[in-house]
């Protein structure tokens, strides 16, 4: 529709408030809604996500600093004024798968109804694990892989370590529940449990896919219902 004259000093103004764009035109002001951009993400994860991707895919000594921050889209400057050095990416990088576990772990006890589900919530969260959308397929676990790679004393195999010890953990702490007057046995099979399950992971790795877990899973069943 054609507008009419405008009155002497009239004027239009545009302003930003937070995510408004307001127009003002002779004292009237109209509140309309400007686009909104996603805030970027901070480096310091951008490097994690870029960093989790590349050793996972290629390893980590195959994987160098340039190639992380081109994946990243970051500088080179971003990487060291988030972390102090690669091994230290590294050993974040670990940190970080070890807490996805944990997490699929813990969807998993949401459903669990008996301490026997909760020994087989384990196996399923390391089912889950493998079944994630990688790159360029499954290979195992990061972990394991990671640690494989890394010298004697390097604080990331520390890291592995603790987190291996803590998934016999909660092997154990399920099957005290099963054998509350058995602890002794209870130990000895969540060792048991858990050698089946790093050795199936093992094997799962070399073939890329996730049978040997099921297998393994499977296994585990046939144990708990003969306790």
């Amino acid at each position: 529709m054609r507008q009419g004259p405008r009155p002497e000093g009239w004027r239009r103004t545009v302003f930003l408030v937070g995510r408004l764009v307001y127009l003002q035109e002779t004292g009237f002001i109209v509140a309309t809604p400007s686009v909104s951009v996603p805030p970027r993400r901070p480096a310091r994860q951008l490097l994690l996500d870029a960093a989790a991707r590349l050793f996972y895919a290629q390893g980590v000594t195959a994987t160098g600093i340039d190639t992380i921050t081109s994946e990243a889209g970051v500088a080179k400057k971003s990487l060291y004024n988030n972390f102090a050095s690669k091994a230290e990416l590294v050993t974040a990088y670990l940190e970080v798968r070890h807490g996805e576990w944990l997490a699929l772990y813990s969807k998993r006890m949401e459903t669990a109804a008996s301490a026997g589900d909760g020994v087989l919530a384990v196996f399923d969260a390391y089912l889950d694990h493998a079944n994630f959308a990688y790159v360029h397929g499954f290979r195992g676990c990061g972990l394991l892989n990671a640690a494989a790679e890394l010298p004697a004393g390097h604080p990331g195999r520390l890291a592995v370590r603790q987190h291996k010890e803590e998934v016999e953990g909660l092997l154990a702490q399920h099957l005290v529940e099963l054998l509350p007057d058995e602890q002794e046995r209870a130990a000895e099979l969540a060792r048991h449990l858990s050698f089946l399950l790093e050795g199936a992971m093992a094997r799962a790795g070399l073939e890329g896919q996730d049978a040997r877990l099921k297998d393994a899973r499977a296994i585990a069943a046939r144990m708990l219902a003969g306790l």
